[in-house]
């Protein structure tokens, strides 16, 4: 059953940028789709098995939600965004294996009663909460929800790929992104005044090392830190080499036998960290 509650506050120029819509089918692009990929690579290696209950935080328009439903979890997607969730929900209601329910909701504030999940996902809060106090309320509250022992998955952005993005992508002759590289090197914090879409919109660019620590104060324990694509997405021609089964499979394997390397960390635009809560008394 879908929430109908009022939507939470949201940061107006994150609001405004996933209105457009452009979330429903950004992992769809040939190149993102190494995202998608490895995400769910290290989702069904570190994920209790189905039909575990797993709460997708920050969900979006359900992709992963619904891969994970396929496979037989029980899987109930909240997103701060109404678009989104009205698009999870259509999406789930003509699935052959539906969410069990999605709803408008806020990471900081979940509306879940304390030990109802298996497992939990944050594959996209953290990016737009630049304020320590607020990530730090996210992951608390992704703890309170976990049965003991549960496994929590919580991507970052890594602030040392997104130079290394501009420059291959051409993003430097936009106004304001040589500054932004600047300041996503020294804070980790993105603001887009110009309002060009390539540029994003108010975000958090974590350090890798960060993210684990993130986890850490909320009383979680960190089993893993992996970097998601590496430096892949900056490979010339990588969409196309994705669509071969064969070619898709080596790099992924490629990638498989590069994610505990720490130098790797900092190549990679999103990083995973694997977190387990204690089985004992709550943090």
């Amino acid at each position: 059953m879908t929430r109908t509650d009022p939507p939470p506050v949201l940061d107006d120029a994150v609001l405004a940028f996933y209105n457009e819509g452009r979330e429903q089918d950004r992992l769809a692009d040939p190149r993102r789709s190494i995202e998608y990929l490895r995400t769910m690579d290290v989702l069904e290696r570190h994920l209790p098995p189905a039909p575990a209950r797993i709460l997708d935080i920050g969900g979006g328009p359900g992709r992963y939600a619904l891969a994970l439903a396929s496979a037989g979890y029980a899987v109930t997607l909240l997103d701060p965004v109404p678009l989104h969730v009205r698009q999870a929900a259509d999406a789930s209601a003509s699935a052959e294996h539906p969410l069990t329910a999605t709803g408008v909701a806020d990471a900081r504030a979940l509306p879940a009663p304390d030990e109802s999940f298996d497992a939990v996902l944050l594959l996209g809060p953290l990016y737009h909460l630049p304020e320590p106090e607020d990530r730090h309320r996210a992951w608390t509250e992704a703890a309170r929800v976990l049965h003991p022992g549960g496994v929590a998955v919580a991507a970052g952005a890594s602030r040392y790929y997104t130079p290394w993005e501009m420059i291959a992508a051409g993003k430097l002759d936009l106004p304001g992104a040589l500054d932004a590289a600047v300041g996503h090197l020294r804070t980790g914090r993105h603001a887009n005044p110009g309002g060009d879409p390539r540029l994003w919109t108010t975000a958090y660019f974590h350090d890798p090392h960060e993210l684990a620590a993130e986890a850490a104060a909320a009383g979680l324990g960190v089993r893993a830190l992996l970097p998601v694509e590496g430096p892949a997405k900056l490979v010339a021609g990588i969409g196309e080499m994705l669509q071969d089964a064969r070619r898709r499979e080596e790099i992924l394997h490629l990638l498989r036998l590069l994610e505990d390397r720490p130098d790797v960390l900092g190549t990679s635009e999103h990083v995973l960290a694997v977190a387990t809560a204690a089985r004992g008394r709550r943090p």
